[in-house]
């Protein structure tokens, strides 16, 4: 029983790792409309396909020294760390809703399967927001029926968990006090400082997340650990630069953060540091 457990980890780790793989070829291409089908996996530089021995996450890159088999161009680092932290990522998320050997049943291994998916489009989105400054919208709009049709599949199977949504009322909740919060936040924003604050990529994202989480506590949990992750990263660089307060940061990230942060130990965070809201969590 235990080497079975220990297995289905591997296999976690694994399918993290296969998807990482994946969500590389998301980053690259989404931004450009692109099709992450279509054509083959190829390099960048001079254009052949990667072979499929090529491929393989983490350890191709390694094999290869970061170079490209035929024209001997660098290949970035971030795509086996990518590999590794979605591996690592899944294996945190199988511990998590598949905890031994008794929870190996389809109702775990679905909502496993939920949770995989929202925490692999957060990653794409992430890496995409730092480089270009945008969130797509099939990794947050786009995405809200996913949430809700899997929050409905999960319970339908008898499954669930405290960390997300417990059907699909609470579900399409979720996703309309989640945008709706962040478009408060930002219409308040602008009337204070006559600017634009955030993007409505930022308020599309967080309906993504309410419809996978519910909206209580999830959104409040989401929008206060953010801002502070936000603030200890933009404060210093504030200070340290030339432009003051005024320094442009995406924001996704830190929403996306908190999200994962959410999803692995915020009903405990929530039932130790705030047991008031305790009822929140039943």
């Amino acid at each position: 029983m235990i080497q079975l457990y220990a297995l289905a980890q591997a296999l976690s780790v694994l399918l993290g790792l296969l998807v990482g793989s994946f969500l590389n070829v998301c980053i690259a291409r989404m931004p450009e409309d692109r099709s992450v089908v279509h054509p083959p996996s190829h390099c960048p530089a001079c254009g052949h396909n990667i072979r499929p021995y090529d491929n393989i996450p983490v350890l191709s890159w390694l094999w290869l020294r970061g170079q490209c088999r035929d024209c001997s161009s660098k290949i970035s680092v971030l795509y086996p760390l990518i590999e590794l932290v979605v591996g690592a990522l899944f294996w945190l998320l199988f511990r998590r809703f598949v905890p031994d050997v008794f929870a190996l049943n389809a109702p775990s291994l679905v909502t496993f399967g939920l949770a995989a998916i929202f925490v692999s489009m957060l990653v794409a989105m992430t890496f995409v927001d730092i480089r270009h400054y945008i969130i797509p919208d099939q990794l947050s709009i786009y995405a809200v029926p996913v949430g809700v049709l899997g929050v409905v599949l999960v319970a339908q199977l008898g499954g669930g968990h405290l960390a997300l949504a417990s059907g699909w009322r609470d579900s399409v909740l979720g996703a309309f006090i989640g945008g709706g919060s962040l478009g408060l936040i930002m219409v308040g924003y602008w009337v204070v400082r006559r600017e634009e604050g955030m993007g409505m990529g930022d308020v599309k994202l967080l309906m993504m997340m309410g419809a996978f989480l519910g909206p209580l506590p999830a959104i409040p949990f989401i929008l206060v650990v953010s801002s502070l992750a936000g603030a200890c990263v933009g404060l210093p660089m504030a200070f340290l630069g030339k432009k003051g307060l005024r320094v442009a940061m995406p924001f996704g990230p830190f929403l996306a953060f908190a999200g994962i942060l959410y999803v692995l130990h915020g009903p405990e965070i929530v039932a130790m540091y705030f047991p008031g809201l305790s009822f929140l969590l039943q």
